[in-house]
């Protein structure tokens, strides 16, 4: 089957995708985008969370072919150019990232978090990062790292 879609503001083409392939899969197997990990294939660790139509959704759990006609947002795609996003940076410079597996689902997900909520709570962040998982840290620091990005988001407005 062909899949036509938009990926990080691109309309890209892919070919030849069989009928259970997933979305995680097509990005980082045929088009190149390793942002997104494959750790759980379940859905459970959230590794492999991208935007669906501006919505996060685990990319393991989505069809290749529920793609066609919609729009993608992998964390490569929250860069401007050279520029990391506020919420990348904020994970950089908190000391967020340890292994790096879970970082850009976290990542992802705490993007969509703050676009909706200016200033969350940190049971708020917990919460939407719930389905987010990290086997290094004790998750202070990513919890750092939102605060931060919050703070700046908020102070640039």
């Amino acid at each position: 089957m062909r899949v036509t879609f938009d990926v990080n503001g691109a309309t890209e083409t892919v070919d030849d995708v069989w009928e259970g392939e997933s979305l995680l899969y097509m990005l980082r197997e045929r088009m190149g985008l390793p942002g997104s990990k494959n750790a759980c294939e379940q859905g459970e660790c959230g590794s492999c969370t991208v935007y669906l139509n501006g919505t996060p959704v685990c990319s393991c759990l989505v069809a290749a072919g529920q793609a066609e006609g919609c729009s993608v947002r992998t964390v490569e795609g929250l860069t401007k150019g050279a520029q990391l996003d506020p919420m990348q940076q904020a994970f950089v410079e908190a000391g967020a990232v340890q292994c790096g597996f879970c970082t850009p689902g976290l990542i992802v997900q705490a993007h969509d978090l703050i676009e909706h909520n200016a200033d969350p709570s940190d049971a708020e962040i917990r919460e939407a990062l719930a389905g987010n998982l990290c086997r290094c840290t004790g998750y202070e620091k990513i919890l750092d790292a939102v605060r931060l990005a919050a703070q700046r988001k908020a102070a640039a407005q």
